[in-house]
């Protein structure tokens, strides 16, 4: 009798798959455009289904309104502290754990936590001991450099200014197993993980043959869980040509 493979599963949902509730209550995030200002870090804490301590911060939007949000926490930031959301007065330079727009950053500067659209919270870097680097502005553009990969966004979009602590996690070895396997459950993520092809025929696209060798296929975009296997309608496949 045919079982499901992996994709199929997790798509059907179980509690196999099924990710702790607990593990994302906590959502990163950044007040509206329009709030500037002096904001203070009320707390540090840890998150299972994050890799970085979380800083919960609270700023003042008028006299009677305050608003709090929660993001990563910069490297060295510590509880109490200050922080400004927009440029610093008379110009001062940003600290670690300010929160700027892009096109407010000098050249050269590491953020992290990063809008792809103004006002849409943070979605890029936002894992323990990652930054990115300012490498320019231009056009309403401003570059960034990650590691190797060049990308462009709009230069109202927000990051905070420094590395994402908790840097140095994976250096430490698990030693153990189980240690693995609470790790991933913490996130909702199935481990171990068994390799495509060393299961049976009827279990995988992959599986089944003496040899162990891996069947190159490519796999049409639209393809459904059981097939999305492989090469996922990649625009180019084998060695490029210089």
């Amino acid at each position: 009798m045919a079982k499901r493979i992996t994709q199929q599963a997790r798509g059907k949902g179980s509690m196999t798959f099924r990710v702790r509730p607990r593990a994302y209550r906590h959502k990163i995030s950044y007040p509206s455009l329009r709030v500037e200002g002096i904001g203070k870090i009320i707390k540090l804490f840890n998150s299972s289904g994050h890799t970085s301590p979380l800083a919960e911060i609270e700023i003042k939007i008028n006299e009677k309104e305050k608003a709090r949000f929660i993001v990563p926490a910069a490297e060295g930031v510590y509880e109490g502290q200050e922080i400004y959301l927009g440029i610093r007065p008379e110009n001062a330079n940003p600290l670690s754990g300010d929160i700027l727009m892009l096109k407010d950053i000098s050249i050269g500067t590491k953020i992290f936590n990063i809008e792809s659209v103004p006002g849409m919270g943070g979605k890029l870097l936002r894992a323990g001991g990652s930054s990115a680097v300012i490498a320019g502005n231009e056009n309403g553009k401003t570059e960034i450099l990650i590691r190797r990969r060049r990308i462009k966004l709009n230069e109202n979009c927000r990051a905070v200014i420094g590395v994402v602590s908790g840097d140095g996690r994976k250096i430490k070895p698990l030693v153990k197993a189980g240690k693995s396997h609470y790790i991933n459950k913490s996130k909702g993520r199935k481990w171990h993980r068994t390799s495509a092809v060393k299961v049976n025929a009827i279990d995988h696209p992959f599986g089944g043959g003496r040899g162990k060798r891996i069947k190159s296929k490519i796999a049409k975009r639209n393809a459904p869980p059981g097939r999305r296997v492989g090469h996922i309608r990649p625009k180019q496949t084998g060695r490029k040509k210089r």
